[in-house]
């Protein structure tokens, strides 16, 4: 589906307050985008978010492999930018929710999984770009059905057949009675729930963060006419707020995502009887 030409940032008509003309608001429409590359009617096409996420992925492994691609021991200023991020991810998340002996093997994983998230949301503020790619719920979807597929992978390897059914529905004897209720609502919770819950939440952030930064850059435009040029500068204000605001949040996301994702894999490892 196309987006309606009719609905198009404020920015760029002639579209202002008492000319006539009702308020542009965001709407599904902001989120739909012409193929760059194709036919978007055969589901075989290119487009700006899928542009944004081969970029994206192109920054961080250039990023990394500059750093990185002739190590020193008295590091420069982009290899201590890399350690420090790295490092970040590695001691911050993986070893404190899964230990170093176990989370070790995991980091590589969780590494660029932060970073490729983070990079995904930072384009929302990123001149020309300006558009965060896991506002698209594909993106996170296929993210966290990566971590689920881990998730599953390594229940059923740690603990057999049985076992991994064990732990994806909590069973535990001592709970005597209450034990099938649990069991029931543990497995729809394990198995339905958390990786649904998992791409939502990334998703949810990105798409309402968005939409707000949207409605207050449209609305300093639209109010950019007669008396509305007062109150076009606190729009304009609220845009800078919500900017910065943007900021913090894409790399909280980025961080829920990941600590989410190694939790998962703490249960999945953990020792059920």
């Amino acid at each position: 589906m196309s987006p309606d030409p009719t609905q198009v940032l404020a920015f760029e008509t002639d579209c202002h307050i008492f000319d006539g003309c009702g308020f542009p608001g965001p709407g599904l429409h902001s989120f739909l985008f012409e193929p760059l590359w194709g036919d978007a009617d055969s589901n075989l096409y290119f487009n700006k978010p899928m542009l944004l996420a081969l970029l994206g992925t192109v920054v961080i492994v250039g990023f990394f492999w500059a750093a990185f691609r002739k190590p020193k021991v008295v590091p420069g200023k982009l290899q201590m930018v890399a350690e420090s991020g790295y490092d970040f991810v590695r001691r911050g998340i993986v070893y404190e929710t899964l230990g170093k002996k176990e989370g070790e093997k995991y980091v590589p994983f969780m590494v660029a999984t932060f970073f490729f998230v983070w990079i995904l949301n930072l384009w929302s503020i990123i001149p020309l770009a300006q558009f965060p790619v896991t506002s698209i719920i594909a993106f996170p979807a296929v993210l966290a059905a990566i971590v689920y597929f881990i998730w599953m992978s390594v229940t059923f390897k740690r603990h057999g057949f049985v076992g991994g059914l064990k732990n994806l529905t909590g069973y535990d004897k001592s709970l005597g009675g209450v034990l099938p209720l649990v069991m029931v609502i543990e497995f729809f919770s394990n198995v339905l729930v958390r990786p649904f819950t998992h791409a939502v939440r990334l998703f949810a952030n990105m798409f309402a963060g968005h939409t707000l930064l949207l409605l207050f850059t449209i609305a300093s435009w639209y109010l950019l006419n007669g008396i509305g040029i007062a109150y076009a500068g606190v729009s304009f204000v609220m845009v800078i707020v919500m900017t910065a605001f943007e900021l913090f949040i894409q790399a909280v996301q980025a961080y829920v995502f990941v600590l989410l994702a190694c939790s998962f894999i703490q249960g999945a490892l953990a020792e059920h009887h």
